[in-house]
């Protein structure tokens, strides 16, 4: 029996409901009416949050509780507590200091004070009213540390001095001491500091920077035997790299703890997590926060050597010249297992042990679990909430190396630091460069997008005219204070509507690639020592783009969890060049390919174990096939497995800027496809799911707009748009696939605007629409303007109505924007005072509307355009006769910022040091603004 179903308005899975038979509807029903409801309307849980910084923390309890309304009206779903440097001086500060207005009285509440908990204590409160999740970071600035942690406990590294010995030298000569530095910045050669540690002697053959490991000798005193030949020394301090925590709060200023050290650990969340977590009373944050762990240099802990005989069975401190020499199989098995040892005493001492505070205090413990120290891919099991960041589709990137982790452990929701660097400088960001980031961490696993964020900041009355307010040294700025504000909640419901997407039912990632850990510790050098840094290298960028171009997603997966949980799901296993892998990793993966799982190696087979040595049994490599490079794994990996999008007849440009997540519930297939390009792509692809046909979905307006065969899906993709396409494996009966409409220019409304520039209180009338900086009153104006007309049509036709705004145009770049350096210092490490200029993603197109617009037609909210394709369904609103059209134009706060002078951070570095440098502000100037494309009104016919 065929049963029928007219599915015009279909928005969701759940509209199939009518095409199944009765007794598939039964115990199917909820879970798909659920999904077309929540589609619809998104539940909180999916909104996005906002990383809220409190500058100094200058906060006041009327703001705090006024930006957290404004972050309910806006679609935002909650808020981390993030406490930073200070923006202003205590007491009355000049005009344009702190961007406070002459005469406003400022104070900074010290970290941890009882003003500042109290403050801490209402945000909590408030926002819990409004429905709002509030987490915390549990510290201030970042890494963990601050005025709690003691030298004692401030994170460690080992240091080498070459001393030379001249010939006949009877003892090592005296080394001399400095007082402890303030910063981590250069130490004189042959000096110690004050406090460091002599562990291990050694002499032997050559001179500073010349010398073999395999020669030195280890000595128990400076006196030493005379020798005709001169010689060097070699001594080994335990010392501190003195990092300050960067971006500290007033109060909280002082040194990185030790991520390896249980007792520095303990003390930080004694000292700073108790008063935080106390803070929030009886309803204690829904989690607390770790930043990525940027402990830069640190390589050593006090109790290593004990450690390290422990659990690898042999003493480290005779092998240390082999440590800091390298270029050996011998040092690189030292290096390797020093390397391992660091991964599990910070996954004991830091992610386990906060994890376990955590639990205790009824919270949950959100990491960044990336970067310095060396943390490894399964580390990130023993957070609650792994996170990521890094909009890197192409290359490697911590934000799929949280989503990966959470897809292999078996976690659902991922949280993503969003839009770190987006559109630099501060309040340059529009959300069309939103959605371009946005879509890239979608179709890399990110569902909770955390935007990176909401600066507190006085209110308007209380700033310079023209200055938008307090913002960090280098961020999008996503509160009010942004002239284009009005059309955020557009932005997080397509948002919402997307997180709340994909996190239904199971990942169904095809492709797991092993991450090759152990050949990374045995490249870690002194001060050195991170895994993820180490993937940049080891995992090869066109790797990586071979896979997604032949139309395949992937995860990564290290030998850890493959040992642990296995592969999962994956049907394809790659392995980048990689020399060594564990045995017992090998055993699995070669069972996992007699029940049909692939293993493909690119560039050369592991040839050694986990401990350096040759792999005792060579036919374990039999199952996996070997490609010379990327560029022959695109054969290799559709003689696999059909890959899940295939393109049919794309040229490669198409391939590179396609890209796509699916998502398998019981009975069904989400496909999310992204056009991650600044071209329009018009291609066919097919869809290896099991159902015979779907539904395209537009996500921002929920509205099905045409039914699809998986085997011949038309893709039309504007400019960084996106389309959800949705399959019922119980099948659609008597459903025509609908072709592609035909669009025609029903009137064209290009001409004769009135144009109201709402602060100015000024009107003109534009027969040609212009670019407000073209005119010298309007040049430096941010904000509103009201472009308004009316049109008549003697008629309606009955195919849909659509306004459109033509127009744009490509700019240079590509959004796979590259991965966050730091620069470095003398000493060879970041210097964490000192931020360079970010890698700046954005979106690579010139828009026909700066930056985004609300459009009421005929008194009546017709919806927001802030992204190509500019076009909204205005059917319903339109009537015979005349029509009134407002279109309200939104530009961004750069151009009124421009006229005021720099402001002056002198007073501020004088009274606190220079704690940030802000970012391009030579960018700081008037940008395109208003409508610059062309206005119609068009219609689709079929």
């Amino acid at each position: 029996m065929k049963l029928f179903c007219s599915i015009r308005a279909f928005v969701a899975v759940g509209a199939v409901l009518c095409a199944l038979p009765l007794s598939a509807q039964t115990s199917a029903t909820p879970t798909l009416l659920q999904l077309r409801e929540n589609f619809l309307h998104p539940p909180d849980s999916a909104r996005p949050m906002v990383r809220w910084w409190w500058f100094g923390a200058a906060v006041t309890k009327p703001e705090i509780l006024r930006e957290l309304q404004q972050m309910k009206a806006d679609g935002i779903g909650g808020a981390e507590l993030a406490f930073v440097y200070p923006e202003v001086l205590d007491g009355p500060n000049p005009a344009g200091l702190g961007t406070g207005n002459g005469g406003i009285t400022f104070k900074n509440l010290p970290f941890l004070s009882p003003e500042h908990l109290s403050a801490i204590t209402y945000a909590k409160d408030e926002g819990r009213k409004l429905g709002l999740r509030i987490d915390v970071t549990l510290c201030s600035g970042w890494p963990y540390g601050g005025s709690n942690t003691p030298l004692s406990e401030a994170a460690s590294m080992l240091r080498v001095l070459e001393v030379p010995i001249p010939a006949n030298a009877t003892r090592i000569p005296k080394i001399a001491e400095i007082p402890l530095p303030k910063d981590q910045g250069r130490i004189p050669s042959l000096t110690i500091i004050q406090g460091d540690k002599l562990i291990a002697r050694t002499i032997g053959p050559g001179e500073p920077k010349r010398w073999d490991a395999a020669t030195m000798k280890s000595i128990d005193s400076d006196t030493i035997t005379p020798s005709p030949n001169s010689r060097v020394a070699l001594l080994f301090y335990v010392s501190h790299t003195f990092q300050q925590v960067k971006r500290a709060a007033v109060g909280a200023e002082g040194y990185v703890l030790d991520p390896f050290s249980h007792e520095a650990v303990a003390t930080h969340l004694a000292k700073v997590g108790e008063p935080l977590v106390k803070a929030f009373g009886s309803t204690p944050p829904y989690a607390i926060f770790s930043d990525s762990l940027e402990a830069y240099g640190a390589d050593w802990t006090p109790d290593l050597p004990q450690q390290f005989l422990k659990r690898r069975g042999y003493d480290l401190i005779p092998h240390l010249p082999e440590l800091v020499a390298g270029n050996t199989p011998a040092a690189e098995k030292v290096r390797h297992d020093w390397g391992r040892t660091l991964t599990e005493l910070v996954n004991e001492n830091y992610l386990t042990q906060i994890n376990d505070w955590a639990k205790a205090h009824g919270t949950k413990f959100r990491s960044q679990t990336y970067g310095e120290p060396a943390v490894s891919f399964s580390s990130q099991h023993l957070a609650a909430l792994p996170e990521g960041e890094g909009p890197q589709w192409r290359a490697f990137s911590t934000l799929r190396w949280a989503t990966s982790a959470n897809h292999v452990f078996g976690n659902n929701v991922t949280s993503g630091e969003t839009f770190t660097w987006l559109h630099s400088p501060v309040f340059r960001a529009t959300p069309l460069d939103m959605k371009a980031e946005a879509d890239i961490d979608f179709i890399m696993g990110e569902n909770q997008l955390v935007f990176h964020g909401w600066p507190y900041s006085p209110p308007p009355a209380e700033l310079v005219p023209g200055d938008p307010g307090w913002s960090l040294y280098a961020a999008a700025v996503f509160n009010d204070h942004n002239p284009w504000h009005p059309v955020m909640p557009a932005v997080t419901e397509y948002i919402a509507r997307i997180s709340y997407l994909l996190r239904q039912g199971q990942p169904a990632n095809q492709v797991a690639v092993l991450l090759p850990t152990d050949d990374a510790w045995a490249g870690f050098t002194p001060a050195h020592v991170t895994v993820t840094g180490a993937m940049q290298k080891l995992v090869p960028s066109e790797l990586i783009s071979a896979i997604l171009s032949a139309g395949y997603n992937f995860d990564f997966i290290d030998s850890d969890a493959i040992d642990s949980v296995g592969l999962g799901t994956h049907q394809i296993l790659v392995l980048p060049p990689t020399d060594r892998i564990p045995t017992d990793t090998l055993r699995k993966i070669n069972d996992w390919a007699s029940h049909n799982g692939k293993i493909i190696a690119v560039g050369k087979l592991p040839s050694l174990d986990a401990e350096g040595q040759p792999l005792a049994d060579k036919s374990q490599l039999s199952p996996i096939a070997l490609v010379p490079n990327a560029d022959q794994l695109t054969q290799a990996l559709h003689d696999a497995t059909t890959p899940d999008l295939r393109f049919k007849d794309s040229d490669s440009a198409t391939k590179n800027a396609v890209g796509f997540i699916r998502r398998k519930i019981e009975n069904a297939d989400i496909y999310f496809v992204v056009n991650t390009s600044i071209a329009s792509i018009k291609t066919t692809v097919g869809l290896a799911t099991d159902s015979q046909l779907g539904e395209r979905v537009n996500p921002e307006s929920g509205m099905m707009d045409g039914t699809i065969f998986p085997d011949k899906v038309d893709l039309e993709l504007a400019p960084y748009e996106s389309r959800v396409f949705l399959f019922d494996y119980h099948g659609l009966y008597d459903l025509a696939v609908n072709p592609p409409p035909t669009v025609s220019t029903l009137l064209d409304l290009n001409s004769d605007w009135n144009v109201n520039f709402v602060s100015l209180q000024k009107n003109k009338n534009e027969s040609n629409l212009t670019d407000w900086t073209a005119d010298p009153s309007t040049l430096h104006y941010s904000g509103e303007a009201i472009y308004s007309r009316d049109f008549s049509l003697a008629t309606l036709p009955k195919s849909p109505i659509y306004i459109q705004i033509d127009g744009g145009a490509a700019l240079p770049g590509a959004p796979n924007s590259p991965p966050e350096h730091e620069a470095l210092g003398p000493n060879g490490l970041p210097n964490p005072l000192v931020t360079r200029p970010g890698p700046g993603m954005h979106a690579f197109f010139d828009p026909p509307i700066h930056e985004a617009a609300l459009v009421t037609l005929n008194g009546q909210h017709a919806g927001a355009l802030w992204h190509p394709p500019y076009r909204l369904d205005v059917t319903k609103l339109l009537k015979p006769g005349t029509n009134h059209i407002e279109i309200h134009v939104y530009n961004t706060a750069l151009n009124a910022w421009s006229a005021l002078p720099p402001r002056d951070y002198k007073p501020l570095i004088e009274k606190f040091g220079d704690r940030f440098q802000m970012q391009d502000l030579n960018k700081v100037t008037p940008i395109p603004s208003g409508i610059l494309g062309t206005i119609k009104l068009v219609t689709e016919t079929p």
